[in-house]
């Protein structure tokens, strides 16, 4: 085994990527916002391309204010009982555009850990341009850990990365016909 030697002044700065096919990218993401704050770090959620209200931790991350806040990007795509909307449309690259001028925002307004959940996907699909993503990543303050959760992570990005984890999907209850649920998968 290589023998590491620690760097105790990296205390924060780095950039994870949370991406692959399999669940879990989301909430590995508000796992570590809470673990954050709990530890007393100033915590920023961007959502991006998840608008609505159906997602079951907005109900209560309003009550971890002053610690954790979060902004909301993008429009909607899933209703209970409908298909799913695929595709890009201008409206979505508008809207994703908008979460990273959140994103920037926020890098000026001293928060410790910003977590960008579903950008690596908006990336991915082409709503934001890659290189955008990468020069928010340059451009972020060495003192805020980054997170960009999201499935179908472009390369430049994971290359950019300092930590990678890839979800992988070995089995899943939804190919049984186990639809989303709130509470679980939304």
């Amino acid at each position: 085994m290589k023998k590491i030697k620690l760097n105790p002044k990296a205390v924060l700065g780095q950039i994870h990527v949370y991406t692959g096919a399999g669940k879990g990218k989301t909430t590995a993401g508000l796992g570590l916002a809470i673990r954050a704050a709990g530890s007393g770090k100033k915590v920023a959620i961007v959502y991006f391309d998840k608008g609505g209200l159906l997602y079951g931790e907005r109900n209560i991350l309003p009550k971890l204010k002053p610690h954790i806040r979060f902004w909301v990007t993008g429009l909607i795509r899933f209703v209970p009982g409908k298909p799913f909307r695929f595709g890009v449309t201008t409206a979505d690259k508008k809207e994703a555009l908008r979460g990273l001028g959140i994103v920037s925002s926020l890098f000026k307004k001293k928060y410790d850990l910003v977590i960008c959940d579903e950008l690596a996907t908006a990336a991915g699909l082409k709503m934001i341009p890659v290189a955008k993503v990468l020069r928010l990543m340059k451009t972020k303050p060495n003192s805020v850990e980054l997170v960009l959760t999201g499935r179908n992570c472009p390369k430049k990005i994971l290359a950019a990365a300092d930590l990678v984890t890839e979800m992988k999907l070995i089995k899943h209850y939804f190919y049984k016909g186990i639809p989303a649920r709130q509470g679980i998968e939304f």
